[in-house]
Parts: C-alpha cells; structure tokens; sequence
C-alpha cells in the first residue's frame, strides 16, 4: 500500500517555516482566488519561494536545485529542446542519460504539461525543482532577452533600407505596403531589439540633423543608434500607423496603442506622439503583464514593512495612497495588491487613464475625456454597482479626491496615487487642491512612497575597497556601518549588458495615520512637523530603506543617493 503523501503545509509547519495561523490565512486566500496553497503563501509574503519550492520537491520525492550555483548553471544545456518551449513554459535542460531527459521545473502538479513535453521531446523525462523566479531568471539572461549593453554595435540602418531617397509621408505610406519595405523591417528590428533588452520605453527623437533612438532600461535611458535625417518622416508615419493614430496630424498631440507577437509572445505597446521643434517625438511604452504579477514579496519590501503593507490593504475601508514621480512603480504596487485582494467574494472596479493592463476578475474603466466620460463620472457610477475595492487611476483634483474620500467614508475601500515627493507631503497636496482638512484626516489611513532603484549585477559586483566618502555621507552611512558590512560597487559584464546593474527595486517610506497625524491633518500643520510625527509613529523614510539595500549589497550609495539623500554633507 503506497504510503499517504504529506501535505505541502503539513511540510512548512514541520520545518518551522510557517506557523498554523499563517496556514489558515493562506488556505482563506488560496481557496477564495483559486490558488494553491504555494502560490498564496509566495504571493501574500507569509513564506519565501525558496523554501515553497523545497517543500514541493520534498512532497513529491524529486530532487531541489539552487541555479545560483555555478556547477548547476554549467549543467544546463538549452541547446537540447526548442527556444519557444523553454520561454513558454519556463522549463530548462539539464542533460541526457540512457535516453531521458532531465528538465528543471517549479511546478510538479501541472501533469499537463509534463505530458505536452513528453509528446512534444518524443522522450522520457526525469525532473528536478527550482524556484520559478530563479528560472525565468536565468532565461532571461540566456535566451536572447538581454540588457543594453548586449545589443549589436552595428546600426540598425542596414544596407537594405535606401536613405539616399527624402520621402514625404505620402510616399511612407508607399513605404509601409508589404513586409518586405526597408521601414517595416527596421521598425520590427528596433522593437524587437528593445523588448529582448528589457527595455520599458523607446524614444524616437527627431533633431536638426539626426534622429535619436533610445531606450529606457531599468529607469535609465542609453542611446541606441542616430538614424539620418532623411529617414524622419518615413519611421514616424509608420509608428503612426502602427498605432492607428493620423499620419497627416502633426500639430496636435496623439495617443495610440500597437499589439505584435515578440518571440512568440503578443506585447503591446502604449504610443505617445507630441509635437516637437524639429518634428513629432515619439515614445513607446512596452507593456508587460507579468510585470504587475510579481507578487508583492519581489517589490523589493522589508519584511517589517511587507507586514504592515499586508495589513493596511486588508482593511475594511478608507484610502490608501502610493506616492512617487512618473516611473517610480506605483502602478505596479497597486496591481499587485489587487492581485491578492482579487477573490470571488469581492467586487474592484477601477477608474484609469489609460488601462494599461487587464486583469480577470477585475472591472476596468477606462476614461474617455472625449464624450465626458471623466474620473468623477465613471467614480460616481462606481459607488452605484456596490463595490468592495475601488481603484483611482491618479487623483487630480479636487472632484476626484472629493469622491474618493467620501466612497471611503461610507465602507469602501479605496486605492489611489498621488504626485507628490514624499508621503506626508500627500496631506499638504490634498489640502492644496481645497479638500476639507476633516475630510483628510477622518479618510486617509496610509500613505506610501517609493522610487525604483536600480539592484547590482549578482554575477560581477564586488566589494568597493575606497567607497565615496561623500555618497556615504549622502546615504548617512557611518564609519561604524562600514566596520560591519561590505559596500559593493558595480563592475559590467556579458550578464548585465557591461552596466553592473541588473533590474530594479523598489524603496519605500510608508506613514500609517494615527491619532497625532490625523490631528495635524486637521489643524493644516507644516509638513516638516507632519513628518516628524511620523517618525515618532515608526516610518522608516526612503533613505532608511535604501541604506538597508547598500547594506547588504543589493546595490550602491550613489544609486540611493539619486532619490533619498540627507540634506547636508
């Protein structure tokens, strides 16, 4: 009789890596969104990866593998079954011996798609776990998805694109008739050349002389080619029709959106044109759904302030902002509490401009100033279809945040984002736009700013042996910090495109409102004093968290320093 396999939390709670209560709030969550109890465990922070999938591996008898590890890295041979397999189902060769293939998976349930493998390799399997995040790591740094510094040193005009032609934008349309037209495959290169470096942006901006093609990686733009002149106006018409924007309109801003497969995957691209001196600038924002589903434990979150994040969105009503510039991930954030939250038992709507994503289970609006459909309308609507969570774009104004307050006041809970450049600056910026001050007071229960930062390179960082004295001052790292840890520098290598960096996290301050914050929200008090009550109630500001990060060797002072520095040095 086959012995009786242990549960995966039975598992945890053996090896202490959980406690019973943590169990029964993941099982809440598991079993409201449709879960596993692995992935609601990884999801709600309440467990790492590493130790989900090594529970797994114990459960099902196979073995764990650390792909951190230099001898399991040289193991691995992608070279044994197709690209498109390996990317879609985010599964790595390890070999071959006596005519079975060993394959690293994370997910040993899915039988599924071991069958599909098993059919698709025309042979046996033997397969091993590794945690899913350190796979798709380690394919992303292999597989042709690549950093900037990867990208050819050739230019993307190629011999097959005639320049020596000054085409107008009638004749670009000629230009654009048939896959083969020198625009079309440049335009497909550069796009597909930005998605495969992971690039969030691609700028096409037009000079006197050139036109400038950058891309944005890891929040940090490096210039890619200077494409003649004469091109201009061919590439910009094809951008424009790509987009389904007007070709012949150049004097008013427009916005667009375009969908094409990338290595076998769709992407879309959210496409900006605005009128500049020297011709139309053009910005394409590449849109990744899986960028909003990291789960909130690999946002970059302390485990104090993942705890209190976890317990602020699960209260019952009042709002919750997230603060920062343009950039600094507080979409991102938002998604990813939702993602938690989404469960069959609660109603979210959303109010955006524009929808960037779409989410299952989630009521997307999206605003449409055009015919009216403005945020107060749609929020006004909203609190009509009896919702539990409601999300706001981006309060704007007064009318919005009018809205907001009193959709929260009455039982609902409400998440927003703010411009402002630290959190208790949001009570000041509310006040500003003539909300009432017991209206903020009474409303308002967190507020959180972040900035992304970015995070070394783990293949080449080593230890700075002379850091900056003066970035260290500037991160208020002490002589006696510096006796306990080691400050790392970035280096360059193939892994990280020669940039010593490689991806980014998240920084955050998070003011939770008390008592003495919501008295000096109603007595309209200075931000310095707003701020300094707020440290007495437990925030750790942005330069703390960053400090903790330079610490221990997730990157640098002079990367911190870029948005949380002390004000004298």
């Amino acid at each position: 009789m086959a012995r009786q396999r242990k549960k995966l939390g039975e598992i945890l709670l053996e090896w202490g890596s959980i406690s019973e209560q943590q169990v029964q709030q993941a099982l809440s969550v598991a079993s409201g969104s449709g879960r596993r109890l692995g992935e609601a465990l990884i999801e709600t922070g309440l467990c790492k990866e590493e130790d989900v999938a090594k529970a797994l591996a114990s459960q099902f008898d196979m073995e764990y593998i650390s792909l951190e590890k230099d001898e399991t890295r040289s193991q691995i041979d992608l070279s044994l079954i197709p690209e498109d397999l390996i990317k879609k189902h985010l599964v790595l060769p390890m070999g071959t011996a006596n005519g079975r293939l060993k394959l690293v998976i994370h997910d040993p349930m899915d039988l599924e798609l071991l069958d599909l493998l098993r059919f698709r390799l025309n042979r046996e399997l033997d397969t091993v776990i590794a945690p899913k995040s350190a796979i798709k790591s380690f394919i992303d740094g292999t597989t042709g998805r690549t950093t900037a510094g990867m990208f050819s040193d050739e230019s993307l005009v190629t011999e097959s694109v005639d320049v020596t032609v000054d085409r107008s934008v009638d004749t670009s349309i000629d230009i654009a008739e048939g896959e083969d037209a020198p625009i079309i495959r440049l335009v497909h290169r550069m796009i597909t050349e930005a998605v495969r470096s992971r690039a969030s942006d691609i700028h096409v901006e037009p000079m006197s002389d050139r036109v400038i093609l950058r891309y944005r990686i890891d929040g940090v733009c490096h210039v890619r080619d200077n494409l003649p002149k004469r091109m201009q106006a061919s590439l910009l018409a094809r951008l424009k029709l790509m987009a389904g924007m007007n070709i012949a309109e150049r004097r008013i801003p427009q916005d667009g959106r375009i969908k094409m497969p990338v290595d076998a995957e769709q992407i879309d691209f959210r496409v900006s044109a605005c009128p500049a001196y020297h011709g139309e600038s053009i910005v394409l924002r590449i849109l990744r759904p899986e960028s909003v589903k990291i789960g909130l434990p690999n946002l970059g979150f302390e485990p104090e302030s993942l705890d209190r994040f976890n317990k602020i969105i699960r209260r019952p009503n009042g709002i919750f902002l997230v603060t920062g510039p343009t950039g600094s991930g507080k979409t991102t954030t938002l998604y990813s509490a939702l993602d938690v939250l989404n469960r069959p038992d609660r109603k979210i709507i959303t109010a955006e401009d524009p929808v960037e994503y779409s989410f299952t289970g989630i009521n997307q609006c999206q605003v449409r100033e055009s015919i009216g459909l403005t945020f107060p309308r749609i929020l006004r609507a909203m609190l009509r279809q009896a919702p539990n969570i409601i999300l706001v774009g981006e309060i704007r104004d007064k009318d919005v945040a009018e809205i907001a307050i009193q959709a929260a006041l009455t039982g609902h809970l409400v998440f927003s984002t703010l411009h402002t450049n630290d959190a208790p600056s949001s009570i000041t910026r509310l006040l500003d736009m003539g909300v009432k001050p017991f209206l903020v007071a009474s409303a308002i229960q967190a507020v959180m700013a972040q900035r992304l930062i970015r995070i070394l390179c783990d293949q080449c960082k080593e230890p700075d042996p002379e850091p900056d004295r003066r970035l260290l001052r500037l991160v208020s790292i002490t002589d006696e910090d510096l006796e306990r840890h080691t400050i790392y520098r970035a280096v360059g290598c193939g892994h990280c495109g020669n940039i010593g960096y490689r991806g980014r996290k998240a920084i955050f301050e998070m003011m939770v409102m008390n008592s003495e914050l919501r008295e000096l929200s109603f007595k309209q008090a200075a931000i310095g004093t707003i701020r300094a009550a707020a440290i007495r109630a437990g925030m750790k500001d942005l330069l703390h968290d960053g400090k903790i990060k330079i610490l221990r060797g997730d990157t640098t002072p002079a990367e911190v320093a870029r948005f949380a520095q002390t004000k004298d040095f």
